[in-house]
Order: structure tokens, then C-alpha cells, then sequence
């Protein structure tokens, strides 16, 4: 097991790509066996890129939360420590609870 600091990012603002924008809007607690997974929803548009337009909707799994906001940082936001989740049979299984519940296009894991 090997923890990381997690910094919660600002929701609902809209950062600008070179291929468009994207947007987290939700942070979510899910509960799984004996642990709690944090994970982000979010949406990207694809609208400025030469390809043609589009969007989707995704998901970032942070991991699982070892301690849920227990300090700040120098700006202001909060800080929780976090474990990746590595193992490929878990992550299949988090991910189909993610997308069975939701409209999400995809779950991205953060190692």
C-alpha cells in the first residue's frame, strides 16, 4: 500500500484544452467492500480541434481514501490521503459499479 496526497480540485470550472474544454462537476464517495473509492465525474467537449466535434463524460478513480480531508494547502485547498488502486480484477469491478449507476463514457484510474 502506498499513499499519495490527493488535492481536490476546483469543481465546476471550466479549463480550456487545445482540443476544447473539459469540466469536473461531482466528486463522489463509494462505498466498496471494506474501503471508500473517491472518484471525479466530469464532461469534455471537442470543439476546437481538426478533427470534427464531439463530447463525452468519464470518470477519474483517485483511489481509495485513507484519510478524507485532513489538511489544507498554502491555497487553500483541501488535501486527502489516498491509495491507487492497481489490481486489474478490482478495477473492472469499480468500474462496472461506476457505469451501471451513471451516464459516464469512461473511467480513467490514476496510478
Amino acid at each position: 500500500m502506498s499513499e499519495k496526497e490527493y488535492v481536490h480540485d476546483q469543481l465546476d470550472n471550466e479549463v480550456n484544452a487545445i482540443g476544447g474544454r473539459y469540466t469536473l462537476t461531482e466528486e463522489i464517495k463509494l462505498p466498496f467492500k471494506e474501503k471508500v473509492v473517491l472518484y471525479l465525474t466530469g464532461h469534455a467537449h471537442f470543439d476546437s480541434t481538426c478533427c470534427g466535434a464531439g463530447g463525452c463524460s468519464y470518470a477519474v478513480v483517485q483511489g481509495f481514501i485513507h484519510k478524507w480531508k485532513e489538511k489544507k494547502n498554502d491555497e487553500g485547498y483541501d488535501i486527502s490521503r489516498i491509495e491507487p488502486i492497481t489490481d486489474r480484477d478490482i478495477r473492472a469491478e469499480i468500474q462496472r459499479l461506476i457505469m451501471k449507476d451513471a451516464l459516464i463514457g469512461q473511467v480513467v484510474f490514476v496510478s
